[in-house]
């Protein structure tokens, strides 16, 4: 009778032992995410709207995302308008911003980090208001480009073979992001 009452209580025990084994023998794992994958989850995210200065109303739309490997950066096309709040006139044109990436793993999300405006041109307007506008637009891509996650993990994403992973880093290849992913402690 103890032996039976010995299996009931051992079983589950070595079950969760056998569980936990197989868990600590699953290392670290890296998931692909393709470039169109990346794009089609940029397009739900836009148009962005801002306005900047408390003067200019902005809207960033049809994102273009280009993986940069060699650098280990990415590259955002975005069409641009503006149209100050006071004037009848608006601007249109384009704009492309690169950064690095930046995980946060709290968010199971990866962001473009230190963005910069590589190229900023706004259709009929003069050479010296583009530069002007270039300025704030640094400004501008670096404060919207940073809330926008490229990628957002689901927690069933996050689940493999019964074990938990945490986003632990990003890196680049030829078309598309490679995710590192570790098992949760």
């Amino acid at each position: 009778m103890n032996l039976k009452r010995y299996a009931k209580f051992a079983a589950p025990l070595m079950l969760v032992s056998l569980l936990a084994a197989c868990a600590g023998l699953i290392g670290p794992r890296e998931v692909e995410l393709p470039q169109e994958r990346l794009q089609s989850s940029l397009e739900r995210k836009f148009p962005l709207h801002q306005r900047v200065l408390g003067v200019f109303e902005v809207e960033l739309s049809h994102p273009r995302l280009s993986v940069l490997p060699e650098n280990d950066r990415v590259a955002l096309a975005v069409d641009l308008g503006v149209a100050p709040l006071l004037a009848r006139q608006s601007w249109h044109g384009s704009m492309l911003v690169s950064g690095r990436l930046r995980v946060d793993s709290a968010r199971n999300a990866v962001y473009i980090a230190d963005a910069h405006v590589d190229r900023f041109i706004v259709d009929n307007m003069d050479e010296g208001k583009q530069q002007q506008l270039a300025s704030v637009a640094n400004l501008l891509s670096d404060k919207l480009i940073r809330d926008v996650p490229l990628h957002t993990f689901k927690p069933e994403e996050l689940r493999y073979a019964g074990v938990q992973f945490v986003l632990t880093g990003i890196d680049t290849r030829p078309g598309g992001l490679v995710a590192k992913l570790q098992p949760a402690q």
